[in-house]
This record gives C-alpha cells, sequence and structure tokens, in this order.
C-alpha cells in the first residue's frame, strides 16, 4: 500500500473534514495535547506530513519555528497558500517536499517532532519511526498520530454497517476505507510505543482521538456551545481507559531525555 501524495484526489475530501466539526476535534484535541507538553518558550518544530498545514500554522502562531514537510505538491501548494493569509507567521515557518520515509536534515535536530495522519498511508511504520525519532532533540518529543487499529470495525458497527463491522472485528485486519476514500492502516497505541522505546525515547500516556463523535456525518457543524461541549467530553475521555482504546485515532507521544541518553 503505497502513501497517498497526490492532493487531487482527496483534496476536496479532506479540506470539508478539516473545517467541519469532526475534523476540529481532531485538530483541537491534538494541539492541546501538544500544548501540555511543550516548554512555555519558542521551540523547533517539524511537522512532517504537513498537509495542508493545519497543524504548522497553530504551532507557528504559538511562536515556535516550523519546518513543515510533505510528499504532495498540492499539499503544500495549500499549505503555502495558507501561510500567505497569515503573513505574520511566514517568518516562523519553511515548507519543504519530502516523503516521511526519507526526511534528512544532517545532524539538526527537532524540540518536537509530529507525524499526524501519516503512517496510516504507509507499508509499514518502523522505518518512519526509526528515521524520525533519530531527530528528535535531547529534552523533545515525538508525536504520532495514526489510525487505531484496536478499534478497527467500531465506527462502522455506530452508523449501522453491521456486516462490514463484523468483518473487520472478526478478521482482525487493520485495513480499512476511510472518510477520504482511501484504504488505510492501522496501528496500536502499544506498538507505536515499543517503536519508540527502541529508538531511545521514553513513552508518555497516549491518547484516543474522537472517541465519542466520530460516528458523525461528513457535514457535522455544531453551534459553538456544542461544539465546546463535545470537545470538553472527549478531552475528558481521551486519557481515560476504557473510553480511548475505541478512538479511531490514537495519539502516542514519547520523549527524549534531556541529556540526549538513549539515542
Amino acid at each position: 500500500m503505497a502513501a497517498v501524495t497526490d492532493f487531487a484526489a482527496v483534496g476536496a475530501a479532506y479540506d470539508a473534514y478539516s473545517t467541519g466539526g469532526r475534523g476540529r476535534l481532531r485538530h483541537d484535541l491534538v494541539f492541546r495535547r501538544l500544548q501540555a507538553e511543550l516548554p512555555d518558550r519558542p521551540v523547533r518544530v517539524l511537522d512532517a506530513g504537513c498537509g495542508t498545514g493545519e497543524m504548522t500554522l497553530r504551532l507557528a502562531a504559538a511562536g515556535h519555528r516550523v519546518t513543515a514537510a510533505d510528499a504532495s505538491d498540492g499539499m503544500l501548494a495549500a499549505a503555502t497558500s495558507r501561510l500567505s493569509a497569515r503573513p505574520e507567521l511566514a517568518a516562523h515557518v519553511r515548507f519543504l517536499r519530502a516523503d516521511v520515509e526519507v526526511l534528512e536534515f544532517g545532524g539538526e535536530r527537532f524540540d518536537l517532532v509530529c507525524c499526524h495522519g501519516v503512517l496510516m498511508y504507509l507499508d509499514e511504520p518502523a522505518t518512519a519511526v526509526a528515521r524520525l525519532a533519530g531527530m528528535v532533540a535531547p529534552g523533545g518529543v515525538l508525536s504520532i498520530l495514526a489510525k487505531n487499529r484496536a478499534a478497527s470495525g467500531f465506527r462502522e458497527a455506530l452508523r449501522g454497517e453491521y456486516a462490514l463491522a463484523r468483518d473487520l472485528i472478526e478478521s482482525g485486519t487493520g485495513v480499512s476505507v476511510g472518510h477520504l476514500g482511501v484504504r488505510t492502516r492501522g496501528d496500536t497505541a502499544e506498538e507505536l510505543d515499543r517503536l519508540a522505546t527502541e529508538h531511545g525515547l521514553t513513552p508518555l500516556p497516549w491518547q484516543g482521538v474522537r472517541i465519542l463523535n466520530d460516528h458523525r456525518a461528513q457535514e457535522w457543524s455544531p453551534e459553538p456551545d456544542e461544539y465546546a461541549s463535545a470537545l470538553e467530553t472527549e478531552w475528558a475521555a481521551s486519557t481515560r481507559d476504557p473510553y480511548r482504546h475505541l478512538a479511531p485515532l490514537v495519539h502516542t507521544l514519547a520523549r527524549r531525555a534531556p541529556d540526549g541518553s538513549g539515542g
């Protein structure tokens, strides 16, 4: 299963997802967790697989210096266009075209390395995690958002797609068609934590993302009060068992020791 590099194939659907209630929940939950783990000062960030730049712009607006990489010319064009509408952030962001599995910065290291919504398009996670973990500076954090293989079939069951849900549950497969109409592969939080540990990082508590509202229609656009309530309820469930295990997405984080040991 090759990585998706043609933005035109999924671009419209991704934009609709990102601006709707479901997409906003994903971005808000992940960004809130990153803020909780980062120091209260500007840091160096790598956003590997930056897409249309949602997290890149959020981190830049928080004062961080962001290197944003993506394999898709279309995604980078969209991200660049969004940045042009925020000229005050231009000095904080640099874009480059590169696949996550072949990123290379020489000796440069980052205080935060993000890889969100990328591993699901790769055949296996180990190569990418190894490369990304090697770019984490002493004291820095690796942040991975991936499809949750452990919850395969749960979304489909909530939507009443019982035959498909039963097939996914009984087969234990981690591959299914996502909201963008593309076949994607899942990982588990435990596997991602193990990979991070193998490369000298110490896992932090992982969170489940969009546990309670994943069944919402793509066009769900809640009023502000409803959205705020949904977000706070999702946040409460995101790090608690058994709820987080049922999330469609897992957000794992791991930190390198401040003295750089383990790497």
